[in-house]
């Protein structure tokens, strides 16, 4: 079958040429689907108000971490309203990850915040470079380790500051007071004590025993220590019991006295 042709003139001289008719069998042309983004893609970020640009590879350099499964082909991305990818997390602390991420570099400022960062996006190689630093051995790695020997520590904690609010309704102070059990034979030795005292309507918290060799002044420590974190003001004294049916005096009692304004 011949195709009717079509002249067309060029410079005075007539060219024929086929004349293509579109029917319902030829294929209409169609511009290519863009694919899934490459490693070298570049991004831009925006995390908590602070602007990155990085490429996918590095986002996704460590495979499993929750940074490089936010940049996954599956992830429902969040965007700003320039059209850059949000994450809802400090900014000034991302910059470090980003340059571990791109050259290794390990960071030597601001070392929890960028550890916490770190466990967030939970880059684990990052994570454990930052725990042999001396800030984060001494306080995430050690004191940890030393607290979870005493068993229902956080919950003790979250008692004794919830017993102090409790009587601070009227008073700019309020006291707590804080047994410190050692040993399973000192739970026994100190249970007609702690019996007395809330006889007494004593706010008491009882923290052990614990089976690790732990001193009670590093516990005491640690105590103030997370109460200050929380924002508030504590200070402690030892609080001697005199029994009433024996000569003993109990120790390992301490008031926690906390100050309101």
């Amino acid at each position: 079958m011949s195709l009717p042709r079509a002249i067309c003139t060029w410079r005075g001289c007539a060219v024929e040429r086929p004349e293509v008719r579109m029917t319902s069998q030829t294929p209409l042309p169609h511009s290519p689907r863009p694919g899934p983004p490459t490693m070298s893609t570049v991004v831009e970020l925006n995390v908590g108000g602070e602007f990155y640009t990085t490429t996918l590879g590095t986002l996704r350099k460590f495979p499993g971490s929750k940074l490089a499964e936010m940049f996954s082909s599956s992830a429902k991305a969040c965007t700003d309203a320039e059209g850059r990818f949000f994450i809802d997390r400090p900014g000034t602390y991302f910059r470090p990850i980003l340059d571990y991420l791109r050259i290794g570099q390990v960071p030597t400022q601001h070392i929890p915040e960028v550890y916490r960062e770190a466990q967030f996006y939970e880059i684990r190689p990052l994570v454990k470079l930052l725990e042999d630093m001396p800030e984060i051995f001494g306080e995430q790695v050690s004191r940890k380790q030393f607290l979870l020997q005493v068993p229902g520590y956080s919950e003790s904690l979250e008692l004794m500051v919830r017993l102090a609010r409790a009587e601070a309704i009227t008073a700019r102070k309020s006291s707590v007071l804080v047994c410190l059990v050692e040993t399973e034979e000192q739970d026994a030795y100190y249970s007609e004590v702690l019996h007395f005292l809330q006889d007494k309507e004593k706010s008491v918290v009882k923290f052990g025993p614990w089976k690790a060799a732990l001193d009670s002044s590093d516990l005491l420590y640690c105590l103030a220590m997370d109460i200050k974190a929380q924002g508030y003001k504590a200070v402690y004294d030892l609080f001697l019991v005199y029994a009433t049916k024996t000569t003993r005096i109990y120790f390992n009692i301490y008031s926690f006295t906390f100050t309101w304004w």
